[in-house]
């Protein structure tokens, strides 16, 4: 048994710390492949650059450039930005001419040309929703040991601006996988339970947030006897700059063979990875082949680290992407709204995180989603994002079981979790938070409007809905009747909720009479507690009729016999009658609520225990597992 070499450091800012002996042996033999490679290239100069491609079926364009290189050291000083730095102008790109489609091996081959980069990104109108996509890839990496992503922002050694990190632990990428990851429409994510499905999400969230982006990922297979590193460039700089009418996207592959030196992968022959290797040195942050490599130094054994660089500008003309305002996070510039609501209720409000996640990208990390597993970390700008459960931020808890049904099947089931924001009603936000695949997709839709009579207002939910399908950006879903059907029932256990509840946060009660057959589609059961019961509303709604019983009499009798019954103690009686009846009433609602929480307790406890004895045998694999490691790495230098 092999255990990964990374460890997450805890003290903030360093990221992962490499596993000692694997990264002396790649610096030292790193050393004399520069040296060699250097050597090579002034022997060897290419006049054109290749982009890299599958040997038979190319997923990638594989034609040459029509740019005239003259070597791969570090004499490529020129490292223009893009024309235009505003991601929602850039997409104004002229090659010239008209370019005709070629012949490559005697085939037609249809073309990807350079705009299509820019049009694809445009699905993302929320730069967080961006990043969200890279943050998915490390979390669908959970399933092949990934343990944390970090979300950091780097200097460009170019030109010291900022820069967009993403690196993960995960299982890495092959060559093969990473020629995937850059191509279109091919995805290696099969689970039921991975996010990512359509196989573009690289690439639309990538140039999303800059107009160019770098990609190092190392990959150890077959129990580590072979260990890959490959390192793949997209940019649109690149493409614009030298006028190609095809997206073309330079990459070179490294194999650390048995001997324990780091050799070139050329199976696409040697005058491919030396143009490769040229444009990368042209066009990447790094200026030297040495400098590449040296990024993978804090991967460790597998992993991924991504960097995006020449962030678009906003229409100010400052970096979208805001690292100054707090060093522990990162905003959008310029997107904090003043929130419209009373003087008094501002702070509050502004506050909340309903309003934070839009301009906040710790407090949108911190719900995107719905579970988090104990043994992975998200790490923003050195510091860890707690995760925040939106549940927790509810009072008067009721829980609502929905099955939607389609063609008379039945085709899913969710619960649902609905109450009051604890801050109500000085908080007007109000709306649901739903997650596909334990990701969320709208957070706080408002699926209501309260207009003038408040209904509605402070009322939230919670649900995970795996029966619809998201759309390409992961912020909406798709308007399927599935979906349309759900929308009408959330908007019902609002109305219904707040009709029967907004007298527990100071508002008049709203008259309604319970339906008596429920609707299809409709909740089986409903409870204040963490058990799903049939009759859960039959006693809150009947402190309800007891109160409009009360306001009936009143409204009935009239001034004169309001007082006629107030001299007889008539309406005392029924004040006090009713009174001891939601006295009585919550005191059994408190106490199922103990019982329930006892319940969790027992539950967190017992899962205590089992995590600690996990933990201890963990502990104790991993002492083996070093002490293995360490015999084979004396058996690997020798």
């Amino acid at each position: 048994m092999v255990m990964k070499a990374t460890e997450l450091d805890k003290d903030v800012g360093d990221g992962v710390q490499g596993n000692n002996c694997l990264r002396g042996q790649l610096a030292q033999h790193q050393k004399s492949v520069n040296h060699s490679r250097r050597q090579e290239s002034k022997e060897n100069k290419s006049s054109n650059a290749l982009s890299s491609g599958q040997s038979n079926s190319n997923v990638i364009e594989q034609g040459r450039s029509p740019v005239d290189e003259s070597g791969i050291d570090s004499e490529f000083i020129k490292f223009p930005a893009p024309p235009c730095r505003q991601f929602w102008k850039a997409g104004d790109y002229d090659d010239g001419p008209s370019s005709k489609l070629t012949l490559q091996n005697g085939k037609n081959y249809l073309h990807v040309h350079p705009i299509f980069l820019h049009s694809n990104a445009t699905s993302h109108k929320w730069v967080f929703g961006a990043i969200a996509e890279l943050v998915d890839n490390a979390v669908d990496e959970i399933q092949n040991g990934a343990s944390f992503v970090i979300v950091d922002k780097i200097s460009n050694p170019r030109d010291g601006s900022p820069a967009l990190l993403i690196q993960d632990d995960g299982g890495g990428m092959d060559p093969e996988a990473i020629r995937r990851c850059m191509s279109f429409g091919f995805s290696d994510k099969k689970s039921k339970s991975a996010i990512g499905q359509y196989g573009n999400g690289f690439k639309t969230s990538t140039m999303r947030l800059g107009a160019d982006a770098i990609v190092f990922s190392r990959h150890a297979d077959d129990r580590y006897k072979v260990l890959t590193q490959s390192i793949g460039l997209l940019s649109f700089t690149f493409l614009t700059q030298t006028g190609h009418d095809r997206i073309v996207v330079p990459m070179v592959d490294y194999e650390l063979n048995t001997a324990g030196n780091l050799e070139i992968l050329d199976r696409y022959g040697k005058e491919y990875f030396m143009s490769n290797l040229s444009l990368l040195l042209q066009w990447s942050p790094y200026s030297t082949e040495a400098e590449l490599l040296k990024q993978f130094e804090d991967i460790g054994l597998h992993g991924t680290k991504v960097i995006v660089y020449n962030l678009w500008f906003n229409d100010d003309g400052n970096v979208e992407l805001d690292f100054d305002t707090d060093p522990e996070d990162i905003r959008i510039n310029g997107d904090i709204k003043e929130v419209q609501t009373r003087p008094a209720w501002r702070t509050v409000n502004e506050e909340h995180i309903s309003n934070r996640l839009r301009y906040s990208l710790r407090a949108y990390l911190s719900i995107l989603y719905l579970r988090i597993p104990e043994n992975f970390t998200i790490v923003l700008r050195g510091k860890f994002v707690k995760h925040h459960n939106l549940a927790l931020d509810l009072k008067f808890q009721e829980f609502i079981v929905y099955r939607p049904q389609s063609s008379g099947c039945i085709k899913g089931e969710l619960l649902t979790t609905i109450g009051f924001l604890k801050e109500a009603p000085q908080v007007t936000v109000h709306g649901f938070n739903i997650y596909h695949k334990n990701r969320l997709i709208l957070p706080f839709w408002s699926i209501v409007n309260y207009g003038n009579n408040s209904r509605s207002r402070g009322v939230v939910g919670v649900l995970e809905a795996n029966f619809v399908e998201p759309t390409h950006d992961k912020q909406d879903f798709e308007r399927t009747s599935l979906f349309q059907k759900l929308e009408v029932r959330l908007k019902e256990m609002t109305w219904e909720y707040w009709d029967y509840h907004c007298g527990l946060i100071g508002y008049q009660v709203t008259k309604k009479l319970r339906p008596t057959e429920p609707p299809p589609d409709s909740p089986v059961g409903i409870s204040t507690g963490s058990d799903t019961l049939n009759h859960g509303l039959s006693s809150k709604r009947k402190e309800h009729c007891d109160l409009d019983k009360l306001e009936r009499i009143k409204r009935q009798a009239g001034t004169g016999a309001n007082a006629f019954l107030s001299g007889h103690g008539f309406e005392t009686e029924v004040v006090s009658d009713i009174k001891n009846k939601l006295e009585d009433q919550d005191v059994v609602n408190l106490i199922q609520v103990n019982k329930n929480f006892r319940a969790k307790c027992l539950d967190y406890k017992k899962r205590t225990e089992d995590l600690d004895l996990k933990v201890t045998r963990l502990r104790s694999e991993l002492g083996q597992a070093r002490m293995e490691y360490e015999q084979l790495m004396v058996e690997l230098t020798s």
